[in-house]
């Protein structure tokens, strides 16, 4: 089949890359790179979000009894240092072309973020990640992630999740009798209150007609099977 996007962001957890005892699993962080390198070979242009919870979390933080917007400043670093450790896996792999840009600027290992230079670098085939959330604090990493996917013009938000397959009316986990969506509006996502993603990066997404896609990155080649359409999942319109 196909490839059913040219141009994606692919927004993916910071735990998705942890292992059981370490905050990186080396084979995680290669499937996931194998995936992105497959895709970009074939056509598809992808921007990626890395979140940071495999280093930082909000409840350590209200452990240590830190102020939010330190906390939050924390949090950004956190998916800088993911995404150069994923830049890194890809130029380990043999695929140089890839581009990490920061809201916040370390100049040594990033660049400053500017929408129409991504824009060139993934007409160019790069793979292009973007660090460090919005750069400001109160704003999550989905909502740093429905901001450069409009940026970018890309055809779609693929957000992957661990484990559930797409959108629920409530945890499948606990709920057996979950009920399962397999299309929603961005309406839904506000008058539900589904927890797909808050509700600034909804209304955000909604504004900017960025269509959502959630699915279940736990399979073989599941980020793949997505980008064609052979994969069942949520679609936000």
């Amino acid at each position: 089949m196909a490839l059913q996007f040219k141009r994606v962001l692919l927004k993916i957890s910071g735990e998705a890359l942890k292992g059981s005892d370490e905050i990186y699993d080396k084979e995680k962080l290669g499937d996931v790179a194998q995936q992105v390198i497959d895709l970009t070979n074939q056509g598809l242009q992808v921007g990626i979000v890395i979140g940071g919870g495999n280093i930082w979390r909000g409840k350590l933080a209200g452990t240590l009894e830190l102020h939010r917007i330190e906390a939050d400043y924390m949090g950004m670093l956190a998916t800088i240092m993911n995404a150069l450790a994923f830049e890194a896996t890809l130029k380990k792999m043999g695929f140089s072309k890839v581009k990490v840009y920061s809201s916040l600027e370390i100049k040594t290992v990033t660049s400053a973020y500017n929408y129409r230079n991504a824009r060139e670098k993934l007409d160019e085939g790069y793979v292009v990640i973007f660090a460090g959330g919005t750069g400001f604090s109160y704003f999550t990493t989905d909502t740093g992630a429905c901001i450069r996917g409009i940026e970018i013009q890309a055809d779609a938000l693929l957000m992957a999740k661990n484990g559930t397959k797409g959108v629920y009316d409530c945890d499948p986990n606990t709920h057996p009798d979950a009920k399962f969506f397999s299309e929603l509006s961005y309406d839904d996502l506000l008058v539900k209150k589904l927890q797909v993603m808050d509700s600034t990066a909804a209304t955000l997404s909604r504004d900017g007609q960025l269509e959502i896609v959630v699915f279940d990155m736990n399979g073989k080649n599941n980020i793949v099977k997505i980008a064609h359409g052979e994969l069942e999942a949520t679609y936000i319109k």
